[in-house]
């Protein structure tokens, strides 16, 4: 990981309508890890909605960098946009990096998305997952409190529930059982929140993240690793009998979630579910894939993984009553929209290598 900053200052884009340039008066947003997945695309709807966005990440090479950096080509052209390349545990490299950028525009929002992710590999490296998940979300809380920033959204997950059996999993009846280190880094992230809420009077809104797929996935989750394969002729490996269920959310949607979620002010303090409401069985998820690509799989059933949990099952009614939020895209319509995109990348690659 690298801890040496490196601002790049955006130009302007022949692309880019004059009434979305910045002004003193467009509201600016903070977002950490904004090259990743889902960052990229809060990314991109912010900037056409007007918002001036400032993006710290160190583009860790849990996967390839290249593919974040493809994710936020577009935004580095726009005149709104600023690339800042730092880690969140070096906070005083995060706090020289944001002077010249930053100061003394104070950001509307810090939506913290950064982080170390993934059960399995938590398993190995919870040292790691812990310095990166709780050390930097403590960093930026610090950075919160100096700003006067007043709305911190993080990017929590459905792992922090473990292997509760209530399930749909609610908010305010299910007590945290996290499994894995990644889980516990989570839980202990929102409780530093709940902190910070309460000593400073920052907004702090936990968003219990449940699986997220669709365009830009990263290249190791289930559905994008399971339909390369797929298109590869290769055996795609099932872990267990293929009957875990799992909460699977359309990344658009989640997006969203995320972008009400920078605007509510009802509380100080709050986690929230963002997920389907509807899990599906891994078997179930295959076959809509074979449905989705035209391939039959073929499966390599392995042994359940230490960490992972049997089911994940989102309550979604909170989220609807406080951010007025609910999923739009239904699973198979959400599955044909991915493997659009796939299919795309696919054709990209194929002609990048044929130049």
């Amino acid at each position: 990981m690298t801890l040496n900053p490196s601002p790049l200052t955006p130009h302007p884009s022949r692309h880019t309508p004059h009434s979305l340039r910045f002004t003193p008066h467009s509201p600016h947003a903070l977002v950490t890890g904004g090259a990743g997945f889902i960052g990229s695309h809060l990314v991109d709807l912010l900037l056409s909605e007007g918002w001036k966005v400032t993006v710290i990440d160190n583009f860790d090479p849990f996967y390839p960098p290249e593919i974040k950096r493809r994710n936020i080509a577009q935004a580095l052209g726009h005149p709104n946009f600023t690339l800042i390349e730092a880690d969140i545990r070096d906070l005083d490299t995060i706090r020289r990096a944001l002077t010249p950028h930053v100061s003394p525009l104070t950001p509307h929002a810090i939506v913290h998305l950064a982080a170390k992710a993934g059960v399995r590999p938590s398993l190995e490296d919870p040292l790691g997952y812990y310095d990166v998940n709780v050390q930097g979300t403590l960093n930026l809380l610090e950075l919160a409190k100096e700003r006067g920033v007043r709305q911190f959204v993080f990017a929590s997950s459905s792992s922090v529930y473990g292997l509760n059996p209530d399930v749909p999993w609610r908010e305010d009846t299910s007590v945290p059982r996290p499994i894995s280190p990644y889980g516990a880094s989570k839980v202990a992230a929102e409780l530093l929140g709940h902190t910070y809420s309460h000593l400073y009077g920052i907004r702090f809104i936990a968003l219990r993240i449940f699986t997220v797929y669709g365009p830009r996935q990263r290249p190791d989750l289930a559905i994008h690793k399971f339909a390369r394969l797929m298109l590869e002729g290769k055996p795609i490996p099932i872990y267990g009998d293929g009957s875990s269920l799992r909460d699977y959310t359309y990344v658009e949607d989640i997006v969203r979630g995320i972008r009400a979620a920078m605007e509510y002010s009802g509380s100080s303090w709050e986690a929230i579910n963002l997920g389907s409401g509807r899990p599906i069985s891994l078997l179930e998820m295959v076959r809509a894939l074979e449905g989705a690509l035209g391939v039959k799989a073929e499966l390599e059933f392995l042994p359940p993984q230490p960490g992972d949990v049997p089911q994940t099952w989102a309550d979604i009614e909170k989220a609807r009553k406080l951010l007025g939020w609910q999923p739009r895209y239904s699973f198979t319509s959400a599955l044909e929209r991915f493997v659009e995109w796939l299919r795309s990348e696919a054709l990209t690659d194929a002609e990048g290598k044929a130049r």
